[in-house]
This record gives C-alpha cells, sequence and structure tokens, in this order.
C-alpha cells in the first residue's frame, strides 16, 4: 500500500510538471506574440528562463503568470537590446558566411579558419548572455565581455548548451506536438540547469 502511494504521488506531480510546462509555454507564446514577435520574443525568452531558474531553485511556490509578466516588463529594453544586437551581428556573420561559401577555392585557408572560429565565439557569446542577463543585474558590454570571458573558460558546458539546444530545437521540428506544447519550456530549463551550475561556483568564489 505504501508503494502504491508513492507511485500515486510521483505520477501527481509529473502530471504536475507537465502542466506547468505547457503554461510557460503557452504564456511564451502570448508574450511573443503580444510583441508582434519582433519586440515580444527576446524579454519572453528571457522571462522563460527566470520562470526556469526559480524552479531549480526550488521555488514553485509562486504565481507563473504574474511573475513571467513581472521579468518581462522589467527586462523589456535591455532583453531587446541584447537580442537585436545579437540579431544583426548574427545575420552580418550569415552573409559574410554566403559570400565565402561562393568563393570556397579563390581564399586562403586562414580566411574561412579565422571565419568559423568567429562563428564559435559568437555562439559562446549568444548561449551564455541570456542566462546572464537573467541572473545578473549589470550593463550589457559587461553581458556581452562576460558571456565571452565564461564561455571560454568552460568551453565543456558552452559545448554541451550549443548540442542540448540544438538537439531540442531538431526533435521539435520533427514533432510539432512538442514544439507546440513544450519548446520553449523545455529550452529554458535546460539552458538555465547548465548555467545555474556555473553560476553558482562563480558566487561562492565571489563570497569566499
Amino acid at each position: 500500500m505504501m508503494y502504491s502511494g508513492s507511485w500515486m504521488h510521483s505520477i501527481d506531480r509529473i502530471f504536475v510538471w507537465i502542466s506547468k510546462a505547457a503554461l510557460l509555454q503557452l504564456i511564451w507564446l502570448s508574450y511573443t506574440l503580444a510583441g508582434l514577435v519582433v519586440i515580444g520574443i527576446f524579454p519572453a525568452t528571457i522571462a522563460a528562463l527566470g520562470i526556469a531558474r526559480k524552479w531549480l531553485q526550488g521555488n514553485d511556490d509562486f504565481s507563473i503568470w504574474k511573475t513571467f509578466k513581472q521579468i518581462y516588463v522589467d527586462e523589456f529594453k535591455k532583453s531587446n537590446v541584447l537580442g537585436w544586437v545579437l540579431l544583426i551581428v548574427g545575420v552580418i556573420l550569415y552573409a559574410n558566411f554566403k559570400v565565402i561559401e561562393s568563393y570556397p577555392m579563390n581564399l586562403p585557408i586562414v580566411v574561412p579558419f579565422s571565419f568559423y572560429l568567429i562563428i564559435l565565439f559568437y555562439f559562446i557569446i549568444f548561449v551564455w548572455s541570456f542566462p546572464l542577463l537573467t541572473h545578473y543585474n549589470t550593463s550589457i558590454f559587461k553581458l556581452l565581455k562576460n558571456a565571452f570571458i565564461i564561455g571560454i573558460s568552460k568551453i565543456h558546458v558552452s559545448l554541451l548548451i550549443m548540442i542540448s539546444l540544438f538537439s531540442i530545437v531538431y526533435v521539435s521540428l520533427q514533432f510539432p506536438a512538442f514544439l507546440f506544447l513544450f519548446f520553449s519550456s523545455l529550452i529554458a530549463v535546460v539552458w538555465i540547469w547548465f548555467s545555474l551550475g556555473v553560476f553558482k561556483k562563480m558566487d561562492r568564489q565571489q563570497a569566499n
């Protein structure tokens, strides 16, 4: 009987977390669309990361909707500045990639090698900038600088984050139902889970 009660409790908690993940996805989508995507997706993503951060820190007794809205409003300007800076740089890098792809035989080997190294640096900065904005209150310049420093010094974690996020995107595209119900929630939880482990060590080192 004891095992049956424990089993039912576990099932109940699984359904509770599935419901929370689906709700977070719905709120993320709603606020992204409310900002007409172009100015909504970045603060909505930061808010989703903020919710996931609270969950992973053991705090699940709060209103997801109200907390999401508060983070969305508080970080609206900064997240859009950060997101659009990274997006514009990404578009420039993509344009350069197409140019290099068009003339593969006419370029010295150092050019594509250097370019792909820059691409790696870009993705490192990208995957650390948003969790840093969620966890620390600092300027955009310091966020980008710290994202690069942390990303290089923790290159193994950076690569794990990139692989994990790419895998989630790939699976979501293969299963549209998953994409609609859990995409942003799973992205947020996985992304912030890797990041928090690094941030906690940094915070402990600064405290000593």
